[in-house]
């Protein structure tokens, strides 16, 4: 029996998210494995992992709000903009000289839409080509800038200084595409120093938290898939605090068709559709065209 839903996986440092998928690939036996956006090698934490069918839910899965935990390190400025690059620039800072009410200030002026430059350690593509094949070569080229969306940012632990430096930890609550590395570094730049991120967690993805992530040791400790799925969330679940519609019958038959709704008030832009027994047949989306409440089907789930 395939097995579909979602993992939450509590990814481990050193590895990348695609050696995640190959691993979970051969503990559950199924090819149809896929991650729900990147995480960088030495990051940890909450990284969803769709199995089976569920796999036509990832893109939606990354669409959804995270949280991190970080430690910025104010005093020097990095390659990558995290511990792991070479040393670019170097900003001594002295005992005292950041007061907490001074990155207090700053946390504060950086919630909200901020624009953002993407690292060039990063795999953000420009004319075909992932940002960090440039930098590995050597080539300068214009990096995009987005907006991004930050929900919460604050500090939370006290500022400690040490060898020309001082760190804190921070919490934050953001949107798709954020570049905490970045974050990280724009914190310095507002405080007057070089910085970088010395140290990331995500400890949520959506509705996923690191209190139900399990670890590869966990799954790699089962003697069988069977026992593997305990810690797989149904799609069910995962999608349930989703905006939703409800039809009859006769409706629930059309959508299985995959065909698409005409006269439905609809208050969101996209939003799942169940039948009458509570069960999720389709993802759909208002159609961009046409704005007379008209949508189409994103997704056939079941």
């Amino acid at each position: 029996m395939e097995p579909i839903g979602v993992l939450p996986l509590d990814k481990p440092a050193g590895m990348t998210s695609h050696d995640c998928v190959f691993r979970l690939r051969r503990l559950f036996q199924t090819k149809k494995v896929g991650h729900t956006g990147t995480l960088d090698p030495e990051v940890t934490g909450v990284l969803p992992i769709c199995l089976g069918r569920a796999t036509k839910l990832a893109r939606f899965i990354t669409d959804e709000g995270k949280r991190y935990a970080a430690e910025v390190t104010i005093g020097y400025a990095t390659t990558t903009e995290d511990a792991h690059g070479e040393t670019v620039r170097e900003t001594p800072v002295e005992p005292g000289a950041i007061s907490q009410e001074d990155i207090d200030g700053i946390l504060q002026q950086l919630t909200g839409q901020l624009e953002q430059t993407p690292p060039y350690y990063s795999a953000v593509k420009v004319n075909g080509k992932k940002l960090y094949e440039y930098a590995r070569k050597g080539i300068e080229v214009e990096r995009p800038t987005r907006i991004v969306q930050i929900d919460t940012l604050e500090r939370t632990s006290e500022v400690t200084f040490e060898q020309n430096v001082c760190r804190f930890r921070i919490e934050i609550a953001c949107g798709k595409g954020t570049y905490i590395r970045t974050l990280a570094v724009e914190i310095g730049e507002r405080l007057g120093y070089a910085a970088h991120m010395s140290d990331l967690r995500r400890t949520s993805s959506g509705a996923m938290s690191e209190t139900e992530a399990v670890t590869l040791a966990t799954l790699e400790a089962c003697e069988t898939v069977e026992e593997r799925m305990q810690y797989v969330l149904p799609i069910e679940q995962v999608i349930q605090k989703w905006p939703r519609l409800t039809v009859d019958a006769e409706t629930a038959g059309r959508v299985l068709n995959g065909g698409k709704l005409s006269g439905i008030p609809v208050e969101f832009d996209r939003f799942t559709v169940y039948n009458e027994e509570g069960t999720p047949l389709a993802i759909y989306r208002l159609d961009p065209d046409i704005k007379m409440g008209r949508v189409e089907v994103m997704l056939q789930i079941d």
